[in-house]
């Protein structure tokens, strides 16, 4: 650090969900500007940006500190919890840190509330860990503001014991009534103590004129109006972020409590691990290692696949050797890449669903090209049969995680991960956070609804923002393709002020939610990795970490998708067996069955996956299917892109234009799809 005055050690980003509009990006690059050597992310009882502050914090040059300003529960009083901002010096706290928030959030929360019990520090320990008291929010804060000073001293005292050498006295001059009253207070304690203070700042927003917007999101959260005289009020305009040299002014009297900022941040030295895939353990029989089993396990797997698909002895010998190569091949890149237990981790939950009555999806996504896959289990279709490529899935020359797409029936996937957290261990199998944004039309109603503008007049404006399919329209973009919007912003105070207080709140995060089909399986416990979170009143425990972030730190992320069309499925075959058919199976049906396609042929797709909407019953009336090979080609074209290329693989495929090849050996290749260019795999074979 080169002669840097000051940092800041205490910061709520957008990701404390309830107060804070700062965005991480915009944070750091405040902080580079500054010449601002490190700077702390401390958000609302959770790390849920951590991984993308650190990434962007490095990339910056500005040092990561991390942390997270913590409830500290009232033993006598729940409804007056205290505050104590906690920061990691090293792994060690870190692992501290996410231990204590993750068992906040499953088990001791009030009033949604993710509080601390003081005895657990005694439990585990705070090796790792420093912490700085809270200021007014603080239990030493709030005893001295009292006017409580023993109370005050038995405070710190405790906190110093729990803390030794690792506990600061936080100085504070943000605006708040009692503030200047309570420094002198807290230095007259920490001289009679001996107990060390730093300056910090309560950073919620960036800059001073953004106060307003800052106190629309906490009214959005808390369900208040902005105007409301009687609202609670917990911050003051100052909160803004204040550079070093207004800092210095600030606390131009106490030049240790700065000083003591920079000290804190060099002496916190942890650092993420990122890139490196931590896969569970798989359990193999003894002696046998995990790349050995997966060959034994997928040659027997195709032995029993090549009897069902050709059983004739003399078919099948001629047809083995491939199969045999191209199992070879993939079995070597998928050790070599370290994957073997993916696959039969995969193999071995989506094996136990089928014994047991859940059904599941013969696979989609570029997973079903594998050949392993196929002999393991994993998927139902042979890739070779429709010349689908294993490169497509895993490339050595693309190092990154395998990522199988797997559909569960919607009534059995909750008992496919209970087996999973009962395979693995309850603490080391969670579901995956989500974070909602405000987006724009979400962002005009909220802020309508906290400037008491009335609900029509927010729904009408919010309803002049177009909805682009596939794409995220923003305030921006509405005022360029919605004339009418631009024009009443022009002409209606309103509006403008809607738009202009929307416009600094939109796309921040607006609430936590979970992943629709990820999970995570981690080798031993989460909290090694990643702190969880649970909402109040629900048993559904998730990380804190998206899904992007708990794939940078290494975890891997398994999709238990629940598809209601294998729930239709399962449902329409009992039916059927206990009214007409006993031994019916939808797997039996033949994939050259002509009433199938005669009920496709006329758009009679209404709930069949991927089928159901108007556009692609239209689809199916233009173009036919007559055999299975078109109805896949169906489903891929009918996608952004490829849906250009819809008028000419209709009108080869009816005839009224000739199929042309620049190159003869072209034929085979866009043959099944009429000289048209649909699939990945075709790109990759005529390269």
């Amino acid at each position: 650090m080169s002669d840097p005055r000051f940092v800041h050690l205490r910061l709520h980003s957008e990701y404390s969900v309830t107060d804070g509009i700062v965005r991480l990006d915009d944070a750091v690059a405040r902080a580079a500007a500054d010449g601002m050597p490190a700077l702390a992310l401390t958000d609302n009882a959770n790390l849920f940006g951590m991984v993308k502050f650190y990434k962007a914090a490095c990339a910056a040059g500005v040092k990561p500190v991390l942390g997270a300003d913590c409830w500290i529960q009232n033993e006598t009083d729940r409804d007056k919890p205290s505050r104590l901002l906690l920061l990691c010096a090293s792994r060690e706290g870190y692992l501290k840190l996410s231990t204590l928030l993750s068992r906040a959030w499953r088990s001791n929360q009030h009033r949604a509330r993710a509080e601390i019990a003081r005895s657990w520090f005694g439990e585990l320990g705070s090796d790792g860990l420093i912490a700085l008291s809270g200021a007014a929010a603080g239990d030493v804060g709030q005893s001295l503001t009292a006017g409580n000073a023993a109370a005050a001293e038995r405070h710190a005292a405790a906190w110093t014991e729990l803390f030794p050498g690792r506990y600061y006295l936080e100085l504070q001059r943000a605006g708040f009534p009692n503030a200047e009253s309570l420094l002198v207070h807290t230095l007259a304690l920490a001289a009679d103590a001996g107990i060390p203070v730093v300056a910090t700042h309560p950073v919620q927003f960036l800059a001073r004129e953004d106060f307003r917007a800052h106190e629309a999101r906490v009214c959005i959260a808390a369900g208040y109006l902005l105007g409301d005289q009687r609202r609670p009020r917990h911050f003051t305009p100052e909160q803004y972020w204040k550079s070093q040299d207004e800092m210095v002014r600030l606390f131009a009297d106490l030049p240790q409590a700065l000083e003591n900022s920079v000290e804190i941040a060099r002496r916190c030295s942890f650092a993420l691990e990122l890139g490196r895939n931590r896969l569970p353990d798989f359990p193999t029989p003894q002696g046998v290692g995990i790349d050995q089993y997966l060959r034994q396990e997928a040659e027997g797997g195709l032995a029993r696949r090549l009897e069902r698909l050709f059983p004739e002895a003399a078919r099948r010998a001629q047809a083995a050797p491939r199969y045999s190569e191209r199992l070879e091949f993939e079995i070597r890149t998928i050790v070599q890449m370290g994957f073997a237990g993916y696959f039969l981790i995969v193999a071995d939950f989506i094996n136990w669903a089928r014994r047991n009555g859940v059904p599941v999806g013969p696979g989609r996504g570029s997973g079903a090209g594998s050949l392993v896959a196929y002999a393991l289990g994993i998927t139902d279709l042979d890739p070779i049969r429709y010349d689908l490529l294993f490169e497509r899935f895993l490339n050595p020359e693309r190092v990154s995680m395998p990522d199988f797409d797997i559909d569960f029936c919607q009534d059995g996937r909750d008992r496919v991960i209970d087996y999973v957290r009962n395979k693995y261990g309850a603490e080391s199998v969670s579901q995956i956070a989500t974070f909602g944004t405000l987006a724009a039309r979400a962002v005009v109603r909220d802020t309508g609804r906290v400037l008491d503008l009335g609900y029509n007049f927010c729904d009408q404006v919010a309803k002049l923002i177009p909805v682009q399919p596939g794409q995220s329209v923003t305030l921006a973009d509405a005022r360029r393709l919605e004339p009418l919007l631009a024009e009443r912003e022009r002409n209606e105070d309103d509006v403008r002020e809607l738009l202009a207080l929307g416009g600094k709140l939109e796309g921040l995060t607006r609430n936590v939610g979970m992943h629709a089909g990820g999970v995570l399986i981690a080798p031993g416990k989460l909290t090694d990795y990643c702190p969880l979170y649970a909402a109040e009143g629900t048993a559904n425990v998730i990380s804190q970490f998206d899904k992007d972030d708990v794939e940078a730190i290494g975890l891997v992320k398994f999709d238990f998708l629940g598809l209601t069309t294998l729930t239709i499925l399962d449902w329409a075959e009992r039916y059927v067996r206990q009214l007409e058919q006993p031994d019916f199976a939808v797997d039996a049906i033949p994939l050259n069955d002509a009433q199938t396609y005669a009920l496709l042929a006329a758009g009679n797709a209404a709930a069949v996956f991927q089928f159901e909407s108007r556009g692609m019953r239209d689809l199916l009336k233009q173009a036919p299917p007559a055999r299975f090979e078109d109805v896949i080609a169906l489903v891929a074209l009918y996608r952004p892109g490829p849906m250009e290329l819809i008028p000419d693989y209709v009108a080869c495929k009816q005839g009224r234009k000739r199929v042309e090849y620049v190159d003869p050996r072209l034929e085979p290749i866009l043959g099944p799809t009429y000289g048209v260019m649909v699939y990945q795999e075709q790109v990759m074979q005529i390269a």
